[in-house]
């Protein structure tokens, strides 16, 4: 029984991140801006070979070794997290166009956002791990008992401003990220928390 929770769960996660990664992808495509972390990701791609999915990836990288000395514990899931989502959001661009008008573009971006809401309900209601920046904010509220929102908005203004000198776009849509995906992603939570409770998935 164990073991079938286990494949199960797994499956989750892996589906959760291969969604994530078309929102994501959906979201570079729309060229309106990015979510702090990854204004931060582009900005590195803009300064070295890497392609963004990869630049992503080595992000999540250094995030998974910040959680050592805050004594996170680490999951499958957020292995999976941090090496699947850069690498899925580089397959889905491979088949995403450009948008010309302004319209779509924000349309674009927005359904990505609600892509990655929905899709972060979908991996973290496995159990199998927090993501590595969820991860990360999450220890050092802990370690520094310092309110949770406060951390939050150290490393995203951080990440931001970095990112940002680097090169990476910030714009609408960073703004529409910063100020919606919260609810997306507790919208996301409660929906496959009930899907859970009513045996859908």
């Amino acid at each position: 029984m164990q073991q079938s929770i286990s494949t199960t769960s797994l499956i989750r996660v892996l589906i959760g991140l291969f969604i994530y990664g078309g929102g994501l992808a959906l979201m570079v495509s729309a060229d309106i801006g990015l979510s702090p972390w990854d204004v931060l990701a582009m900005g590195i791609s803009i300064q070295t070979t890497l392609s963004f999915g990869w630049a992503t990836v080595f992000v999540s990288g250094l995030v998974l070794l910040l959680w050592i000395p805050l004594k996170v514990k680490l999951g499958l899931g957020s292995v999976l997290n941090a090496v699947l989502v850069g690498l899925f959001a580089d397959l889905w661009l491979l088949f995403l166009p450009s948008y010309e008008l302004l319209v779509s573009k924000i349309a674009v971006f927005a359904i990505g956002t609600v892509t990655i809401g929905l899709a972060t309900g979908l991996y973290i209601s496995a159990g199998l791990g927090k993501g590595p920046r969820d991860g990360l904010m999450v220890g050092t509220a802990e370690k520094t008992k310092k309110p949770f929102w406060m951390v939050r908005s150290f490393y995203e203004i951080l990440v931001l401003v970095i990112g940002f000198s680097l090169g990476g776009p910030v714009g609408l849509g960073t703004i529409i990220f910063v100020v919606s995906i919260g609810y997306l992603t507790q919208l996301g939570l409660q929906l496959f928390k009930l899907a859970d409770r009513k045996g859908i998935v």
